[in-house]
């Protein structure tokens, strides 16, 4: 450990784009005490909760790793109206459900068909079904890329490009760049390349602190491209401060 101010600096493993079985393109076994058992067998420290245009199962999961040695921070994936996906990364589940009270009322019209899409399960602590979320939660968000960002800073919360390094629904993939004065807090890198290698790639984007997530889909996934931060604790405040690089907080790349 490594002193600083009051409190110690430790490691702590991080996967902060999970989704749960309420996501349509989710199996049912992401369930929220299956969840937390596989973060505990997978080592992690701390998780996050990122279902698409939702944050309705994000409480259960917190619930359900009250007892555990895992955090939860409640978030969600949203697809904004350019279709960039951006991690919304909130303090409580208050902040989280605030914000879901935006998106949902400006998601994309229409039910969600579960013959085309994948059911959406909302579920409790106890992976007991409490109902469906009949929503178009695939769909776009009418909320462009900087609204959606400020929206999450408004609620205190930290915003990411999710998985820049694919095509498909990022915002290199939509846009082929990142707007001047969009206030992001990081870029994400999927599972394909590590830290060490998006930096190669990505060079032009040096001013952006980057992490690797898994985006689980299912419980396998969980775990298999954390972030290691070095950090005074699991709250966002100190991921906050690790994605900004102060109080000797940062993220650590072991041998990426």
């Amino acid at each position: 450990m490594v002193a600083n101010g009051n409190r110690s600096l430790r490691m702590l493993r991080a996967d902060l784009h999970i989704h749960t079985c309420l996501s349509p393109c989710a199996t049912l076994d992401m369930t929220p005490q299956k969840i937390v058992r596989e973060a505990q067998k997978k080592r992690l420290d701390i998780i996050a909760i990122t279902d698409h245009n939702s944050a309705e199962n994000a409480g259960a999961v917190m619930a359900a790793a009250r007892d555990a040695d895992v955090t939860v921070i409640p978030g969600m994936e949203i697809a904004t109206s350019e279709e960039v996906h951006v991690l919304g990364l909130f303090e409580d589940v208050e902040a989280a459900l605030a914000m879901q009270t935006l998106v949902y009322d400006r998601l994309q019209s229409g039910e969600n068909s579960e013959d085309l899409f994948g059911m959406q399960v909302v579920a409790n602590e106890f992976d007991e079904v409490e109902g469906m979320n009949s929503r178009l939660l695939i769909g776009a968000v009418q909320m462009g890329l900087g609204q959606t960002v400020e929206a999450i800073h408004h609620l205190n919360g930290v915003a990411m490009a999710a998985h820049i390094d694919r095509e498909a629904f990022s915002i290199l993939g939509q846009l082929s760049f990142i707007p001047e004065g969009l206030d992001l807090d990081a870029l994400e890198i999927s599972k394909r390349m590590t830290l060490t290698e998006a930096r190669m790639v990505f060079k032009d984007l040096k001013r952006f602190s980057l992490i690797t997530s898994s985006d689980a889909h299912d419980l396998e996934e969980i775990g298999t491209s954390p972030t290691t931060f070095r950090i005074a604790g699991p709250e966002l405040a100190e991921l906050r401060r690790a994605l900004k690089g102060t109080g000797g907080r940062k993220i650590e790349e072991l041998g990426n």
